[in-house]
């Protein structure tokens, strides 16, 4: 039978630089998998952890950032087959402050700022690019405004 289960956190790091976005994007080195590919920061849930503490665990591990806001933005079910399992990857937007300096670990080899749509056009997965729209349809103001009570968790 096949499970259903949260599973991995996808965390669109941003730098809300004026005029627009930036947006971090991390290549994947050649050891891993989808080698080459550019994504989101994007790890596994560690048993008992709630997805929002993965995620800024996964912000600090995979880039040296710290979040100084965290929203909740959806989640996307994808299949696992050699689990058979369905995972729900849950998507995060983190907000950081300046300095911006990324220290990014061994499962990358490259990392970038680029803008939304540059971003959106580097991501490999079309779920990710979903996501990044939805980040920017909820947070383009700056704030989630007559929702922030629901998805703003840090």
């Amino acid at each position: 039978m096949t499970e259903i289960k949260p599973g991995v956190v996808d965390v669109f790091v941003i730098r809300p630089l004026h005029p627009e976005w930036r947006v971090l994007v991390l290549q994947r080195a050649a050891d891993t998998r989808c080698p080459g590919a550019w994504e989101t920061i994007h790890g596994r849930i560690e048993e008992g952890e709630r997805p929002e503490h993965a995620a800024i665990r996964e912000v600090r591990e995979e880039s040296g950032l710290e979040p100084s806001r965290l929203y909740s933005i959806t989640v996307h079910p994808f299949y696992l087959h050699a689990q058979q399992t369905v995972q729900l990857a849950i998507v995060f937007a983190a907000f950081i402050e300046e300095p911006a300096n990324v220290a990014i670990g061994p499962e990358h080899r490259a990392h970038e700022w680029l803008s939304v749509e540059e971003a959106i056009s580097r991501f490999v997965w079309p779920r990710e690019r979903t996501s990044m729209r939805e980040v920017v349809s909820l947070l383009s103001a700056g704030d989630a405004g007559p929702v922030e009570d629901v998805l703003r968790i840090l």
